[in-house]
């Protein structure tokens, strides 16, 4: 019998989430359909950059955490925790079939008073929708919603740092929800189903709205000649009431896009704010390009190196990465592009001495730690907007 089994259990959020429960002595199944991550973590290895979990991950393997390939382990679990991807369909809209598909899946191995819960980011009404699912069939579950928060790359500190929103249609859900997280020394907030859905969406549009502010005052600023590290220095320098606003750079990655389009499906598209964002954070790395166009000419045959792959600093994960947008717009115009990253494996990219020794055009398209002390010769042209290397002359 398991504590709890976590479905998509190898992923970004699921097994940060695992090992963290594992360590704190509950026994932990990891269910996933993904065969490249099994044999690595059954090593004890981290399968993507998490920090601090491998240590953690190396000590509970085959102990209190578990592998397993066998749906029917839900029927052995306590607790059964849905983490699955829920990402936009081509159209831009959420994909809720995917959530049902499960549902159906696990219908023969769930039992009257099973505890599942959803910490899956997802389109409000979808969990509403899942209970209504289990409802028709017969089936009297405990349902939570309890959306993770967690800033990728640091999971496993956060996880307990955080208060965690907790949300159920029965007592129990939410009892037991908080039973668990209260293992993991977090404070919860009570809300319900609905406020949990949305609480979720407004954390990662805001993120995502803020990030495009930034981005449109370095435009601004920009297509009028001026330059904005120094508007920024200005206008932050021990100034408390800027002190949230980040640099400029490329917002991406696979939560805060998306959550920002579930907001606008889920609006009917009138989350204006929303679709301003979106064209702000989506076009910047054509900003770039045509700013590189007028500054230096034709592109065409120009060698052009970019640094930093992943979608944000110091992870590995190029999910949506706007650096491979950068890419594909610069080979458009003829750009003859080298790409460098300090974590992920590519066998076509470059080390970044390589990088700054063979292109005379340098993006930073990711501000790695590594980069912080990084040399760059004076007469290459350097477009850094998240100004990490400042000693460019």
């Amino acid at each position: 019998m398991y504590d709890v089994i976590i479905i998509g259990g190898l992923g970004h959020i699921g097994l940060p989430f695992g090992i963290a429960l594992a360590d704190k002595d509950l026994q932990v199944t990891l269910y996933d359909t993904d065969p490249s991550r099994r044999p690595i973590v059954d090593r004890g290895e981290m399968p993507f950059m998490e920090y601090g979990a491998e240590p953690i991950l190396k000590r509970v393997i085959h102990k209190t955490l578990h592998l397993s390939t066998n749906i029917r382990d839900v029927a052995d679990s306590d607790t059964v925790v849905i983490t699955i991807g829920t990402p936009l369909d081509e159209y831009m809209n959420p994909r809720l079939l995917p959530m049902l598909s499960l549902a159906e899946e696990m219908i023969p191995h769930l039992h009257n008073g099973h505890h599942v819960m959803l910490r899956s980011t997802v389109y409000p009404g979808a969990t509403v929708r899942m209970n209504d699912f289990f409802e028709s069939k017969g089936l009297k579950i405990h349902l939570s919603f309890c959306p993770e928060r967690v800033v990728q790359g640091q999971a496993i500190s956060e996880i307990g740092g955080f208060p965690q929103i907790v949300s159920g249609f029965t007592d129990e859900a939410v009892k037991r929800a908080e039973s668990m997280f209260k293992k993991l020394g977090s404070e919860t907030v009570v809300v319900t189903v609905h406020e949990a859905e949305l609480a979720k969406l407004f954390s990662n549009a805001y993120r995502y709205i803020t990030f495009a502010i930034a981005n449109q005052f370095h435009v601004i600023a920009t297509e009028h000649g001026i330059d904005y590290r120094q508007v920024y220095r200005a206008f932050t320098y021990n100034y408390g009431r800027a002190k949230a606003l980040p640099s400029p750079g490329f917002t991406a990655g696979p939560c805060l896009f998306k959550d920002t389009m579930q907001l606008v499906a889920y609006t009917q598209n009138s989350f204006s704010l929303g679709h301003a964002a979106t064209l702000v954070n989506e076009g910047l790395p054509n900003f770039i390009v045509q700013g590189l166009r007028r500054q230096c000419g034709d592109l065409r045959g120009k060698q052009v190196g970019i640094l930093g792959m992943a979608f944000k600093a110091d992870i590995d994960d190029i999910r949506d990465s706007l650096s491979y947008k950068l890419l594909k717009i610069l080979k458009f115009y003829g750009a003859s592009v080298s790409c460098s990253d300090e974590y992920v494996k590519d066998s076509g990219f470059i080390t970044k001495e390589e990088l700054i020794s063979t292109c005379p055009i340098v993006i930073v398209g990711v501000p790695h730690s590594a980069y912080k002390k990084m040399k760059i010769p004076n007469e290459t042209w350097l477009v850094d907007l998240w100004d990490i290397i400042p000693d460019h002359g």
